[in-house]
């Protein structure tokens, strides 16, 4: 499967852009819509090169999600994966309960788990409250 464009809109609404590199709430350098990989600090990217990090970036969610996951998915499930992926990575999605409960076929347990993830640093973030309840309305559309 592919991520599609709601799922995308789901990211970018909460990831937003910045397109000058910026420690996010764990101290992670990161630029773009969240992309992580290769940054530092100082660095600067235009809004072009935020796009493809991000489509890079998706590729690499689709990749996880598509050989972990072993029941078949409606769009909807698929893209709330992909935007819970693409904030936590891909060994969160490997190690979760969710994934454990979607598995087994307990589509509504696994939609319960989204909420369980709302911490960065050890610490409840309004916006991963947010986020998880966005991901999880999706997925249960």
């Amino acid at each position: 499967m592919k991520i599609s464009d709601e799922g995308i809109g789901l990211i970018k609404r909460f990831e937003g852009c910045r397109l000058k590199a910026y420690q996010d709430s764990v101290g992670v350098w990161t630029i773009g819509f969240g992309s992580t990989r290769g940054v530092g600090a100082g660095d600067v990217i235009t809004q072009e090169e935020a796009d493809r990090r991000l489509l890079a970036d998706l590729e690499t969610v689709e990749k996880c999600i598509n050989n972990s996951v072993a029941v078949e998915l409606t769009q909807q499930q698929y893209d709330a994966l992909c935007s819970f992926t693409f904030n936590l990575g891909c060994g969160a999605l490997r190690g979760s309960t969710l994934l454990k409960k979607l598995n087994d076929g307990d589509d509504d347990g696994a939609a319960q788990e989204f909420a369980r993830w709302n911490k960065a640093g050890g610490q409840v973030l309004a916006g991963l409250v947010s986020r998880r309840k966005a991901e999880h309305d999706l997925f249960i559309t």
